[in-house]
């Protein structure tokens, strides 16, 4: 009954979404040029051969995908690979991470006649959607074309599962509607057969196939030369709310390390404007990277920058890894940890449940409940850099022990991959 309200909804409600999107263009939320790819209009063409989609929501889901990718490309070169994502941050990234020949489009919005034309055009061979991409129209009209489709890197937390079980057989036919689901763990692919999906094999988390983000050596140098040796601690992919609690820990630190420096890589960095107004107003002196200013010390530094986090862990070992502080449910605490960083993390780590809570308990990570221990944690550790250098350390152990997702993965793919033509 809710998936066929659903439909309905999503049919009365198509020139309200429309209206939406121009919206949303207009706040910058949307690309300017590119938008109508939401509608599916959009004159490219499909490659020959047969062509896997795969669909991931926004930044982190996408980058989680490329080591997939690559070795799906090695395993079979013959397939074409469309990557579809739903965010202008994860587009801007795909321009510049997706191998050769991969194609990057926007997601289509769910409603009834714009996912029957982005299927018209892209005749897809298999579909992947990433994570807890369940859209009801998409995987109705996809059951009815008969294209096969998996879930990859499937998560459920608790909380989710709690809500989604409340939905009764309209979970059950959309998880139902996978020819094959890859669970991120045990706990997961149980919560998941539990609301009614099928085959479910667990292979592991993709995040922790991701190679170390990269960095320009170049600006690593300068960065490295700005900061000078000076005591420095990073609150990384920071939401609403950790931006000023990270100038709070600034401001209590000061007394300590006169010349500390606070760096803050927001989440979405258009929101950098904002956050440094923000900082300025509670009194606390700021620069800003998109400004072109250097970082300076005894300032919090605004790293409002597309694509550059993998530069700041490797400046500053010593992270808060944002999103875990506010109740979002953290972002994801092994990229840091592949660098060798000490990781800090907040109470709220639901999205990465299974690595935060491995990496808390083999002793790669320090949880803090409050911005006061926030504060006292950065305060003895700044204070104490081996142990910084340990925490590092054995963080990039736990990383690397779980390597072998990938091969495992790729292995229980083969069977659903297209033939060749």
């Amino acid at each position: 009954m809710l998936l066929d309200v659903w439909r309905l909804a999503t049919r009365i409600a198509a020139p309200l979404v429309r209206v939406h999107l121009q919206r949303r263009r207009r706040r910058g939320k949307e690309h300017p040029e590119r938008w109508p790819e939401r509608l599916a209009v959009d004159a490219t063409r499909r490659p020959p051969g047969r062509l896997v989609w795969l669909h991931a929501a926004s930044v982190g889901e996408s980058l989680s995908i490329l080591p997939l990718l690559d070795g799906l490309i090695q395993q079979r070169p013959d397939l074409r690979f469309l990557v579809t994502t739903g965010t202008v941050t994860s587009a801007a990234l795909m321009a510049k991470r997706l191998p050769d020949g991969v194609l990057h489009r926007f997601a289509p919005v769910d409603l009834p006649d714009v996912v029957e034309r982005f299927l018209d055009r892209w005749r897809p061979d298999l579909a992947m959607m990433v994570e807890s991409e369940l859209w009801p129209n998409i995987l109705a009209t996809l059951a009815r074309r008969a294209v096969p489709t998996v879930l990859v890197n499937a998560r459920m937390s608790e909380r989710s599962f709690r809500r989604w079980r409340l939905a009764g057989s309209s979970i059950a036919a959309l998880l139902g509607s996978f020819r094959l689901v890859l669970a991120q763990s045990q706990a997961d692919a149980g919560r998941l057969t539990a609301l009614g999906a099928g085959r479910v094999v667990t292979p592991g988390n993709l995040k922790y196939a991701a190679p170390p983000l990269p960095a320009d050596e170049d600006e690593l140098a300068a960065l490295r030369t700005a900061l000078d040796g000076r005591p420095a601690w990073l609150a990384a992919s920071t939401h609403d709310g950790e931006e000023l609690a990270a100038g709070q820990v600034h401001r209590a630190l000061k007394s300590s390390f006169p010349d500390l420096v606070t760096v803050v890589v927001p989440r979405h960095p258009d929101r950098g404007q904002a956050i440094a107004q923000s900082l300025v107003s509670a009194g606390l002196p700021v620069a800003q990277r998109s400004a072109g200013q250097p970082p300076r010390a005894g300032a919090v530094y605004v790293a409002d920058t597309l694509g550059e986090l993998g530069l700041f862990y490797r400046a500053c070992p010593l992270v808060f890894v944002g999103g875990s502080l506010v109740r979002h449910g953290g972002q994801n605490p092994l990229e840091p940890a592949r660098l060798g960083c000490a990781v800090l993390l907040g109470p709220h780590v639901w999205n990465f449940d299974e690595i935060a809570r491995g990496m808390i308990a083999g002793g790669a990570a320090v949880q803090v409940e409050n911005e006061a221990a926030l504060a006292e944690q950065v305060g003895r550790l700044l204070a104490n850099p081996d142990r910084v250098e340990a925490v590092g350390q054995t963080a990039c152990r736990f990383a690397e022990e779980r390597a072998g997702v990938l091969e495992r993965m790729l292995a229980a793919l083969a069977p659903v991959l297209p033939g060749p033509l």
